[in-house]
């Protein structure tokens, strides 16, 4: 890979921080120190602007993005031109579209990768399928192999399309301590209760209601089991009544975002995740880091990480009895703890943020 210095753009457009800005905040710290200069172009006092600021990161904010936003779109062409960009990484759909604005309103010629996140086949419209296979579009970055699968049909030049796993940093769960009991003592649960959990958005591809059923499953035994949700999202209110229609409040804690999830995931005794549409689930990697052993759904890119009985145990999507069952398994005695998490420290390697930003890199350099 050559070693010559490049500049990148890299365009966001959310206003809230989830997986994919925690994934672009990971690359911008990486390649800070492999001979790139970097801009992030974002939302004026969006999540990532702040994040930027507080870092001192070369960040240009925008006051207002709409879905067909001209102006925006004159931005990158502009940024492009003073800077002298070599590469446009578009990081959503959006600044996906914004780009190719770019390229057809106002006549930019810079390059573009394109991050794909998302569990679901590109939009059948005419303006999708033109900014997929944009002569300008060099390379299309899909989270998983799965996500690759499915973007691939709509894609004329399949040789853009490449698979760049996301990555966590392994620094940020150094010494993490099962014993901490930061949650039992916080909400009185017993030492002899089994504490299995989920720290993601409540949003609607988490599916969250599977989550409850399968708790409803397990409360029916009487099992001494108890579950929390952590985090916050848009359906929190809706499944919070939920866990109220069916009688689990005593078996289900929500706790709201919180910002020691370092402290409190290896106190859980199980992961479990039941998402219906999922890029690759970095939250399970999370888990791994941690030593918790993880029950799953097969959404997404998810089964790469969660192979059946060797990292964690897998059930189809909104399939609760089964995975139920897989937890009731996780803690009886049928299933080897011990070599599930030794099979998932060895797969941690290939899945942290150093791994993301090399491929990355090498992505960028076979385009210029």
């Amino acid at each position: 890979m050559s070693n010559k210095p490049i500049k990148v753009l890299h365009v966001s457009t959310p206003n809230s921080w989830r997986g994919g800005e925690q994934q672009l905040a990971y690359l911008y710290e990486e390649l800070q120190a492999k001979n790139t200069t970097q801009f992030i172009l974002c939302r004026k006092n969006g999540e990532l602007a702040k994040k930027g600021r507080r870092e001192n990161w070369n960040i240009i904010e925008s006051n207002k993005i709409t879905a067909i936003d001209i102006n925006f779109a004159r931005k990158i062409k502009l940024i492009c031109l003073k800077h002298n960009i070599d590469v446009i990484h578009t990081h959503d759909s959006h600044a996906h579209s914004f780009a190719i604005l770019a390229i057809t309103i106002w006549g930019n010629k810079t390059p573009i990768v394109v991050s794909r996140r998302v569990d679901f086949a590109i939009k059948k419209t005419w303006f999708s399928k033109f900014k997929y296979n944009h002569p300008l579009v060099k390379k299309i970055l899909c989270v998983s192999k799965a996500i690759l699968e499915i973007t691939a049909p709509d894609i004329v030049n399949k040789s853009i399309l490449e698979t760049v796993h996301s990555g966590i940093n392994l620094t940020r769960f150094e010494g993490s301590n099962k014993d901490l009991g930061i949650l039992r003592t916080e909400f009185n649960i017993k030492p002899e209760t089994l504490i299995i959990g989920n720290v993601s958005a409540i949003a609607p591809h988490k599916d969250y209601y599977t989550f409850v059923d399968t708790v409803e499953i397990l409360a029916k035994q009487k099992l001494n089991y108890h579950f929390f949700i952590i985090g916050t999202g848009p359906l929190e209110s809706n499944i919070r009544a939920y866990v109220a229609s069916k009688n689990l409040d005593s078996w289900i804690t929500f706790t709201g975002f919180r910002n020691d999830i370092p402290k409190i995931l290896p106190e859980l005794d199980a992961f479990l995740i039941t998402s219906e549409t999922e890029g690759l689930g970095t939250s399970v990697i999370d888990a791994f880091a941690c030593k918790v052993p993880v029950i799953a759904t097969k959404a997404g890119g998810i089964p790469e990480l969660v192979k059946h009985k060797e990292t964690g145990l897998l059930a189809e999507i909104k399939d609760a009895k089964t995975l139920a069952s897989n937890i009731v398994n996780i803690f009886s005695g049928t299933i080897d703890r011990a070599e599930m998490i030794k099979n998932q420290q060895q797969l941690l390697t290939q899945f942290t943020k150093e791994a993301t930003a090399e491929k990355t890199l090498k992505a960028y350099y076979s385009i210029l």
